[in-house]
């Protein structure tokens, strides 16, 4: 075997090996972006946790082992509550680090109970899963 040919081998190693280890980095759950930036789905791992009227999943942004944002995606809350939710408590998070956020007792009195409860258990959720698969 030549040189070039051994290259080229070993080159298409190192691909496939890339291409595996993303294949790990994205299971539907957990992302990781090019920046480094892990974002975390609930949807799947909270699906039966509801709200006032309906499942809440989040998407959690962590970078550096610490939580950028939570973001609230697609749901049927009631848009009033939720955005409620959104302002007081999905903000709570943001800067803290992984188990700091997981620690923490977030007050969910908001006029959104229901709704806040269901964000903090994705959070939780989400948290757990991070750390179980970073």
């Amino acid at each position: 075997m030549n040189i070039a040919m051994a290259a080229v081998m070993l080159l298409s190693s190192a691909v496939l090996l890339q291409q595996a280890r993303a294949a790990v980095n994205q299971d539907n759950v957990m992302t990781k972006m090019a920046d480094g930036t892990v974002i975390v789905n609930t949807t799947t791992l909270a699906k039966d946790v509801k709200g006032y009227s309906s499942a809440t999943p989040l998407n959690i942004h962590i970078k550096n082992n610490k939580v950028v944002t939570v973001e609230a995606l697609r749901n049927r809350e009631t848009p009033e509550y939720l955005a409620v939710v959104k302002r007081q408590v999905l903000v709570k998070w943001e800067g803290k680090t992984v188990s700091k956020a997981r620690k923490m007792k977030v007050d969910t009195t908001t006029g959104a109970t229901l709704s806040g409860n269901a964000v903090v258990e994705n959070v939780h959720r989400g948290l757990d899963y991070y750390t179980a698969h970073k």
